[in-house]
């Protein structure tokens, strides 16, 4: 078995640590023999991953002279992003497709699964968190432009955040000075996910940290995803210069 994640640019010296929860759709062999029973057109929609994210990922990283680590299967096999408690760590509908594979997964597949993918990709954030000094997290996601039976969102890139505002304010500031960019504070979603990753390694620990939503539409291209990394970079770091941590 491979390792369920890749790291690029450890040796970087910057204080930024990027993530990137959802960088792929890959069914590794050993769920349901690499496939979860899904077609093509599914797999390769946000329900399986953050489409374009992994690219915006890389691009950021080099950006910040930051290392960055990257999931290498699929939020469809279990959410990385998720507690291990959390309902949603695997599921089994997900935007009106019901995930075969999934569908009578008991609590020891759960389990098997949180012990092939979701605790060693957390273990080597861990341990790459550990190498830096006054590491500063940023985590990379997309969002899709609209769900079935949803009004479309507006957004072109989202900061979420919880009660710790010390990056997510300036970094809202400077997105909100762009002319061309509407802005979404705490959307698409709410940045309050109790265990998630970013509570886990930011928030509980109280490490600066942030996560950047960014409409998949708009980062399709690897060209676009090159163009967002490169833009947000100096924001994050002016960001973090303004707010002294």
């Amino acid at each position: 078995m491979t390792a369920p994640f890749h790291i690029e640019g450890e040796g970087r010296k910057s204080r930024w640590v990027v993530t990137c929860d959802h960088a792929s759709n890959r069914v590794p062999p050993e769920v349901a023999g690499g496939d979860l029973g899904l077609p093509p057109e599914d797999m390769a929609r946000h329900i399986a991953y953050d489409v374009g994210a992994a690219g915006v990922a890389r691009s950021l990283a080099a950006a910040l002279d930051a290392p960055v680590i990257l999931s290498d299967f699929s939020r469809l096999v279990i959410d990385p992003n998720r507690g291990e408690d959390d309902p949603t760590l695997l599921m089994k509908i997900y935007d009106g497709s019901i995930i075969p594979a999934n569908r009578h997964a008991d609590a020891a597949e759960v389990e098997r699964r949180l012990d092939l993918f979701h605790r060693p990709y957390h273990r080597a954030l861990e341990r790459l968190i550990a190498g830096r000094d006054d590491p500063v997290l940023v985590s990379v996601h997309s969002f899709t432009r609209q769900l079935r039976g949803r009004a479309p969102r507006p957004w072109h890139v989202g900061v979420l955040y919880a009660a710790d505002t010390r990056l997510a304010l300036p970094l809202l500031a400077r997105l909100n000075d762009e002319p061309d960019l509407c802005v979404g504070d705490n959307e698409p979603y709410s940045g309050h996910l109790p265990n998630d990753a970013l509570d886990r390694h930011g928030v509980q620990p109280g490490r600066p940290h942030v996560l950047i939503e960014l409409r998949n539409d708009l980062i399709e291209e690897e060209a676009d995803q090159a163009a967002w990394g490169a833009r947000l970079a100096p924001m994050l770091d002016a960001a973090l210069k303004i707010s002294e941590v």
